[in-house]
C-alpha cells in the first residue's frame, strides 16, 4: 500500500500548474494526504475518479486545512483531534492553531491501521508561538495518536513544521533557535520517538541533503538549502511491515515537495 503527503500551498495553485497529476500518474498512490489545502470541499476540481474525497478545510476561506483522497474506503473518518482530547487541553482561544476549526487534522481508519494527516502551526518568526506548539499543540496530538493506538496501529504524516535535528536542514547554525528549529520544537518531535513511533524515512536515508521544504524568498531550492520538515511517522508495530520511505525532491508545484510511505498491507 502506498501513502503519499504533500503540503501543496493552496490545492488550487498546483492544479493551474499542472502539477499533481503527473506525479500521481508516476507515483500511482494508494492514499493521498494534502495539508495546506486552501480550499473548500469542491473549490478545487481535482478530477481523480478512482478516489474518495475526504476533507477538513478551515473555517476561514483560503486559509490551512487538509485533505484525504483515498482508493481504498476508510472505515471511518474523523476531523480535528479526538473530543477526550479536546476534553484535556481544551480549545484554542487565541485565534490559532485550533486543529478542528483551522482544519489540521484528518484521520481516517483502515482495516489494519488509522491514518493521520496533519498541519502543525508553526512558531512564527518572533516565536511568539513556541507556547502554543510546547504546551498545547505538540502533547495534544501526541495524545491523538497514542489514543488510536489502543485500537489499531498508526501511521501518522504531513508537515510537523520542525526539522528534528541538525542533518534535517542545510544550515543548522545560523537557524538554531529560530522557528522550526528551536529546542521546544525539536523536543515535541523528540517525544514521538520516545513514544514508540518510528521515523520511516530514516530507516532507509542517513546523513543530509535529503529535504521537503524550501523558502522561495531567497532562490533556496535551486541550492538545495531546505529543510526535512514533512514526515511518515508509524507505530513500532508496523516498522517490519515498512517497505519504503522517500522524499521526492524533483516533484515541483509548491514550496514543499511530497514524501512517500510504502507498506506491506
Amino acid at each position: 500500500m502506498k501513502l503519499c503527503s504533500w503540503n501543496v500551498n493552496g490545492i488550487r495553485a498546483v492544479l493551474r500548474k499542472d502539477a499533481l497529476n503527473p506525479f500521481i500518474d508516476t507515483v500511482q498512490p494508494d492514499v493521498l494526504c494534502f495539508q495546506e489545502t486552501k480550499a473548500q470541499p469542491g473549490e478545487a476540481d481535482i478530477k481523480l475518479t478512482a478516489y474518495s474525497e475526504h476533507w477538513n478545510s478551515a473555517q476561514k476561506k483560503g486559509y490551512s486545512g487538509t485533505a484525504i483522497l483515498s482508493k481504498p474506503e476508510p472505515v471511518s473518518v474523523i476531523n480535528g483531534l479526538l473530543p477526550e482530547v479536546i476534553e484535556i487541553f481544551g480549545p484554542r482561544d487565541d485565534g490559532y492553531g485550533d486543529p478542528n476549526s483551522e482544519g489540521r487534522v484528518i484521520t481516517a481508519e483502515y482495516p489494519e491501521f488509522h491514518l493521520v494527516t496533519v498541519y502543525t502551526p508553526n512558531a512564527k518568526d518572533d516565536l511568539t508561538r513556541i507556547p502554543l506548539r510546547h504546551e498545547y499543540w505538540d502533547p495534544a496530538f501526541l495524545l491523538h495518536c497514542k489514543t488510536l493506538e489502543k485500537s489499531k496501529p498508526v501511521v501518522f504524516c504531513g508537515d510537523l513544521n520542525v526539522a528534528h535535528t541538525e542533518l534535517d536542514l542545510a544550515n543548522p547554525g545560523p537557524n538554531r533557535g529560530k522557528k522550526g528549529f528551536t529546542d521546544e520544537e525539536r523536543a515535541g518531535f523528540q517525544a514521538f520517538l520516545d513514544a514508540g513511533f518510528v521515523d520511516t524515512f530514516r530507516m532507509f536515508k542517513q546523513g543530509n541533503g535529503f529535504y521537503t521544504w524550501w523558502s522561495m524568498m531567497t532562490g533556496a531550492r535551486a541550492r538545495n538549502a531546505g529543510w526535512r520538515i514533512d514526515y511518515f511517522l508509524v507505530s513500532e508495530s508496523l516498522k517490519s511491515r515498512v517497505v519504503a520511505a522517500d522524499v521526492h525532491m524533483d516533484v515541483m508545484g509548491s514550496d514543499h515537495c511530497p514524501v512517500s510511505l510504502v507498506l506491506d498491507i
